[in-house]
């Protein structure tokens, strides 16, 4: 059973002190496709590095993060543009809007979205979206950018199966992780009138660890709690969850 985690921060911080064992236990569980959002240019070397240590597991992807979109957010999109041009990316991400933390920076928000989508077109790229208090928002950008080589990710989707069909409606892949584990998650209430077809499992560990382990770190060995999840919502072995699961991902990420 191989088991795709198509979200995952495998060079944050929070796994400093045993990183190698933490992936280690991923792959051990049968998570072997581990696909590594960037955040901000500060962290381009050190997911460089894991692909070079892991070059048969781990996959990159490029971008801004929206909650890093600063100031500066023309010098971190020249990086992007720079690495794209220099280096293999299998998608730009995690880009997107994000209105929890900070309102005021919508329109600069808006600008980097838009622009880190022309990019993922210019390289036939699927995008993988970070939406947070911004389902509006993102879709209004994406009602303006939609095109045959607009695809990619709604990542850590949380919201209504209206708003799921919406994002499918983009060709977009709803991702799937702790939070449909959570009793008050909402989504494991509708996930069943999803098709499976259009879902991929993630964990953004080493946020959002799914029951028993919430509020503790996540990692991306305990997506096999979200695989169990969903093999009881789909009424589906665990075995068809991660099969399907990861040929979704293989369809977005074309690898």
């Amino acid at each position: 059973m191989i088991i795709t985690d198509t979200h995952t921060h495998l060079y944050s911080e929070s796994f400093d002190e045993d990183r190698i064992d933490m992936i280690q236990r991923a792959l051990d569980s049968g998570v072997t496709r581990l696909f590594v959002p960037a955040i901000d240019s500060t962290y381009t070397n050190a997911m460089l590095k894991l692909e070079k240590d892991y070059p048969e597991n781990v996959f990159l992807m490029m971008g801004l993060h929206p909650t890093h979109v600063k100031e500066n957010y023309l010098d971190e999109l020249s990086h992007i543009k720079e690495q794209l041009a220099a280096h293999k990316f299998y998608a730009v991400g995690e880009i997107g809007i994000d209105l929890y933390w900070d309102k005021t920076t919508l329109g600069i928000q808006q600008d980097a979205f838009r622009q880190q989508i022309q990019l993922a077109k210019q390289y036939r790229l699927p995008i993988v979206i970070h939406c947070r208090d911004a389902f509006d928002e993102v879709f209004e950008v994406l009602e303006q950018e939609k095109s045959d080589d607009l695809f990619g990710v709604f990542h850590c989707f949380t919201g209504s199966l209206e708003q799921a069909h919406q994002a499918i409606s983009y060709k977009m892949k709803l991702g799937i992780g702790g939070v449909a584990t959570f009793k008050n998650g909402k989504i494991d209430q509708f996930l069943n009138q999803i098709d499976l077809n259009h879902i991929v499992l993630e964990t953004d560990a080493p946020y959002l660890a799914p029951k028993p382990f919430r509020g503790k770190r996540n990692e991306s060995s305990y997506i096999l709690k979200v695989v169990e999840k969903l093999s009881d919502i789909y009424q589906v072995s665990e075995e068809i969850i991660a099969d399907v699961t990861t040929q979704n991902s293989k369809d977005v990420f074309g690898i």
